[in-house]
């Protein structure tokens, strides 16, 4: 096998049991779980991103997920939020984190003062145990933020 090297311009022969055991690396280094999941940092990182150094505030949050998870693959999480619902004071938007997935946003919802409430209702899946978290934001542009966690004994994403 030959390998063009960029940087020297030359020509670099490597034979085909060198190569195998390099693309053997490559893929299970790939492989790893602890490279695709996300982490606590990760979701504050997420958090951060979003509410950009806006003030948080008190509010009543409930953030509905069980304790335990006897199969990752379905997890039911629900909340509501505690607002006046007015063209003054609602929630614009809540997102949904969960810190021991590939992926750390979970999900996103909208709402509206036509919304009249402030609830939502959804299935995830969990991998592992793991924190999930709640990030509402209102109409005055500060945030309230819940957590929780989720034992999971079954993984629901290949755990």
């Amino acid at each position: 096998m030959v390998i063009f090297n960029m940087k020297d311009k030359d020509l670099i022969s490597m034979n085909r049991r060198s190569a195998i055991t390099l693309l053997t690396c490559m893929g299970f280094t790939l492989s790893l779980p602890s490279g695709l999941m996300a982490s606590p940092e990760l979701v504050q990182g997420e958090i951060d991103k979003i509410i950009k150094g806006s003030v948080t505030r008190e509010a009543e949050i409930f953030l509905d997920v069980p304790e335990i998870a006897e199969n990752g693959n379905q997890v039911k999480v629900s909340f509501e939020i505690e607002s006046p619902m007015s063209e003054d004071d609602f929630v614009k938007e809540v997102y949904i984190f969960a810190d021991g997935n590939p992926a750390p946003k979970v999900g996103k919802f909208e709402f509206t003062p036509f919304s009249g409430e402030c609830f939502a209702s959804t299935k995830m899946r969990l991998s592992k145990t793991q924190d999930v978290y709640l990030l509402a934001k209102f109409s005055d542009g500060n945030y309230a933020l819940e957590k929780s966690t989720v034992k999971v004994t079954i993984g629901g994403c290949g755990g």
